[in-house]
């Protein structure tokens, strides 16, 4: 339903409340004076952001509040008055998350009424600049139980990550469909007469002082016949239809610059729009969309971009009966948004993203910097690695591959694959950091046929042979001098079938030997039957740490692996943005 009854707003009135100490005039200081106030009074002074320098050209007022200096009764009054509550808590202080649920959401229901609808709820995680860690999932868990939760993010005082996206998502106004459209809010008055005609011509055409799909639809019936149909092409172009109906193609793939050595991943609100995608049309809250629920997620989309019945259940988690999870959807739009962008951005205009974001679909993607540039600085800044798989044919490769998305490798323990798995996307936790991994399955059809350039760049090559065939390393390392010895990209060389009995390999060096001249890791074993996951690891580790090749390491020590991440916890900060729909204060969409 649209809400032509939401009228933009004179100005948008925020209220910070919280436990003692948990940050919420550092937060309000910080974005005044864009740093980090080394003397913070117990209050912040009341201040107002002027419409000129807010997203929405709408003032903002910012409210603090303290229990040290104010009353029950004045915190009930900021309440009400308030027009967007942000409940701020310390993510290194469980017992302020906690009084979110047992404190302050009861609170401020009890403040409103029970007969008044509740106020729109932003949940803010400060001092992330303290922790290692998110506080994301159990704060996704509140927004679950409590309806008026609409957002949240995680940010730090100190070192001002997310404090202009705080307050960004909490100041959006209102009545976005006619400004979207024509660039001008409805009055209140020509409001109240547009759905006064609907009402009284088609009933059902009003819900909840909102307008109906079917009473919009009768609007421009109107429009129609009284010869108004400019009003209704208007709002066709703006939501990207040309004269014959069809979705231009600028506004299905809006032009996206992509560096050399650059890759695409998902933004935050990429992600946070396809989780509630997968929510909405997961009908039955089992976890998992079904055929039919897939169906219907892609059914206002020319076709599906990618076969449900094969390309899912090979190339991503999937549960027991094979339907697609909420991380393997999540996995295959990542797939797709680092193989094929510009149809990430297409299905992501069928599928609505520019009306419910209110943006063209650049925003739902993230083009991360340079590889040159990860090399000079010896850390990846990239969430997404694409890991090539080569080795001879019969060498366990495709295997390796299927493994990446079971729990239980050793289902996959004697079965034959007649055709080759292209792709395999997991996440893996790369010293505390959730990271996704695409396995390449690279189908070597002779042993002589030359790689093309497209089969060699990678971020990291895990080259493999089978332990037991004392001919299978020789194709692995004339394909490492051939193609890596003198390139900046990580490779790890693996011997599979490692549960078999070792055979001595028909070739000059030994692998260890081979590893030992190359500078590179000793080739790690796998087995199915081992069911072990650390391979993976080391994959996306190596990949994020381009530079690990250049340490000459000679053993499987774990410190190194340790002593590595270290960059990590100093040059990262873990910062999540959930942002939702804030309704009737950020979107006039039902």
């Amino acid at each position: 339903m649209v809400a032509f009854g939401s009228t933009q707003r004179k100005n948008v009135r925020i209220l910070l409340v919280g436990d003692q100490g948990v940050g919420k005039t550092s937060l309000i200081l910080s974005l005044v004076s864009e740093e980090f106030p080394e003397d913070v009074p117990p209050k912040a002074e009341e201040i107002t952001i002027p419409a000129n320098v807010t997203p929405e050209q709408v003032p903002t007022n910012i409210v603090d509040y303290s229990s040290t200096e104010q009353s029950d009764d004045i915190l009930k009054e900021e309440i009400v008055k308030a027009h967007v509550i942000c409940i701020v808590y310390a993510i290194d202080d469980e017992d302020s998350l906690e009084r979110i649920t047992t404190h302050w959401l009861p609170r401020i229901r009890s403040a409103v009424g029970e007969d008044q609808p509740q106020k729109p709820v932003v949940l803010v995680g400060n001092k992330v600049d303290l922790v290692d860690y998110s506080t994301i999932n159990t704060v996704l868990g509140i927004m679950e139980r409590f309806s008026e939760v609409e957002s949240c993010v995680e940010c730090s005082a100190k070192t001002l990550h997310n404090i202009s996206e705080m307050f960004y998502y909490a100041q959006k106004a209102l009545n976005l469909f006619q400004r979207r459209c024509f660039n001008t809010p409805l009055q209140p008055q020509i409001l109240d007469e547009v759905k006064a005609v609907i009402q009284k011509n088609i009933p059902e055409g009003i819900y909840n002082d909102s307008v109906t799909l079917k009473g919009f639809l009768f609007l421009h019936c109107l429009f129609i016949q009284r010869g108004r149909n400019e009003t209704t092409w208007a709002v066709l172009r703006r939501f990207g239809y040309n004269e014959q109906l069809e979705m231009c193609k600028d506004y299905l793939r809006p032009s996206l610059k992509i560096p050399p050595g650059s890759s695409t991943e998902l933004s935050h609100r990429g992600q946070q729009f396809l989780v509630a995608l997968f929510e909405r049309y997961d009908k039955d809250v089992d976890g998992a969309l079904s055929p039919e629920e897939h169906r219907m997620i892609f059914s206002t989309c020319p076709s599906t971009p990618w076969s449900y019945s094969t390309d899912i259940r090979k190339s991503c988690p999937v549960n027991e009966n094979g339907w697609v999870t909420l991380h393997g959807w999540l996995c295959r739009w990542t797939l797709m948004t680092l193989l094929d962008v510009t149809k990430t951005m297409e299905y992501l205009a069928y599928l609505g993203f520019n009306v419910h974001e209110n943006d063209v679909q650049l925003a739902a993607i993230h083009v991360t910097r340079e590889r040159r540039i990860d090399l000079a600085k010896r850390q990846s800044s990239r969430s997404v690695y694409i890991c090539h798989v080569i080795g001879p044919k019969g060498s366990g490769k495709t295997g390796l591959c299927r493994g990446f998305l079971l729990d239980d490798m050793r289902s996959l323990i004697g079965k034959e694959f007649k055709t080759n798995v292209n792709y395999c996307v997991n996440t893996v936790q790369v010293y505390g950091q959730e990271k996704h991994l695409i396995l390449r399955d690279i189908d070597v059809k002779h042993a002589l046929d030359p790689l093309q350039p497209q089969e060699v760049n990678c971020d990291v090559a895990c080259l493999v042979y089978d332990t037991s065939n004392p001919r299978s390393f020789e194709y692995i390392a004339r394909i490492y001098i051939k193609y890596y010895a003198e390139s900046k990209i990580p490779v790890m060389l693996v011997g599979t079938k490692a549960d078999l009995d070792e055979r001595r390999q028909d070739y000059l060096l030994q692998p260890v030997e081979f590893c030992q001249k190359y500078k590179l890791l000793p080739p790690h074993f796998f087995s199915l039957k081992a069911n072990k996951k650390e391979l993976y690891v080391k994959l996306a580790t190596m990949a994020a740490f381009p530079h690990l090749r250049q340490f000459g390491l000679m053993s499987d020590d774990p410190t190194i692996w340790w002593k590595a991440g270290l960059g990590v916890a100093a040059a990262t900060v873990l910062g999540f943005v959930v942002l939702r729909t804030i309704q009737g204060i950020l979107y006039p969409f039902i």
